[in-house]
C-alpha cells in the first residue's frame, strides 16, 4: 500500500481523484484493511495546513484527539479526552471519530457548537452540514464553529465492551434575541438534539427541553440531561 502525504490541498484533490482511500490514525480501518486487502494506496491529510489547525473556532480533521487542548471550548476538549485509552487518543483523529466511527464521541460536542464542515472533493473544497457529512461519510478537512459562553459534556459510567454510554453535550450561545442552549444527547448510536432560549432561569429551560425532541429519552437518560443542564446553567449565571 502507497501512503500518500499531501501537503496542500491540490496535492489532496489529486490523491482523491486518483483513488487514494483517506486514512487517518488508522484505528478503524487497520482491521478493515487486514479482512478485506490493503487499498494500492491511502491518503493522510497529516501534513496538511487546513486539517491540522486548532483553534478558538476551528479543528482540523488530522487533529488526533490527544492534541485537544484549551484552545478550543469545554465541550470539544472533554468529548476528546474520554474517548478510548491514552493510546487510543494519540492515534486517533478528530475525522476519524466523527466520519469513520459508529459511536461518534466528538459529534454532539460538534452539534451544539453549530459546527459547519469543509470537506474535500474531487471538484475542490466547500463549506457544509455536519450532518450530511457524517450520513455521506465525505473526506472531511475541518470543522468550524461559534465559539459559545459556556459548554459542557457528561459521558455516564460504562462497561467496557457493553452497550454505547450515554453522552450528554450543551453549549450556550449569544444570540440576536437573547442566550440561547443547545443540547445533544447520544442515547445507544442515536443522537437528539434540541435548542431552547435560556434567559428566563433554570426551570423555564428544563421546561422547555422536556417538550423537545428529548423527551423521547428515556427517564435515566432525561434525568442526566436535567442534571447535566442545571450544572452548564449554573456556570452562565455565575459569569
Amino acid at each position: 500500500m502507497l501512503l500518500r502525504l499531501p501537503t496542500s490541498l491540490s496535492e489532496a484533490r489529486e490523491c482523491v481523484a486518483e483513488g487514494a482511500v483517506p486514512i487517518g490514525g488508522a484505528t478503524l480501518v487497520w482491521a478493515t484493511f487486514q479482512r478485506d486487502g490493503f487499498p494500492e494506496q491511502a491518503v493522510s491529510l497529516r501534513h496538511l495546513p487546513e486539517a491540522t489547525a486548532i483553534e478558538p473556532d476551528a479543528l482540523g480533521s488530522a487533529v488526533r484527539l490527544h492534541q485537544i487542548d484549551d484552545r478550543v471550548p469545554e465541550v470539544l476538549r472533554a468529548a476528546a479526552a474520554t474517548v478510548g485509552t491514552g493510546a487510543v487518543r494519540r492515534t486517533a483523529t478528530v475525522g476519524g471519530n466523527l466520519v469513520g466511527s459508529t459511536l461518534r464521541c466528538l459529534l454532539p460536542a460538534a452539534l451544539v457548537l453549530d459546527a459547519r464542515a469543509t470537506v474535500l472533493e474531487q471538484a475542490g473544497v466547500y463549506e457544509t452540514d455536519l450532518a450530511e457529512v457524517v450520513e455521506k461519510r465525505q473526506l472531511l478537512l475541518s470543522i468550524r464553529w461559534r465559539v459559545p459562553l459556556v459548554s459542557g459534556y457528561h459521558k455516564a459510567l460504562a462497561a467496557a465492551g457493553g452497550p454505547p454510554p450515554l453522552v450528554v453535550a450543551s453549549a450556550v450561545h449569544a444570540e440576536g434575541g437573547g442566550p440561547h442552549l443547545r443540547v445533544a444527547v447520544r442515547d445507544g448510536y442515536d443522537v437528539l438534539r434540541a435548542t431552547v432560549p435560556c434567559g428566563t432561569g433554570a426551570d423555564p429551560v428544563l421546561d422547555a427541553l422536556e417538550r423537545s425532541d428529548l423527551a423521547a429519552l428515556p427517564t435515566g437518560a432525561r434525568d442526566a440531561v436535567r442534571a447535566h443542564v442545571s450544572d452548564v446553567l449554573a456556570r452562565v449565571d455565575d459569569r
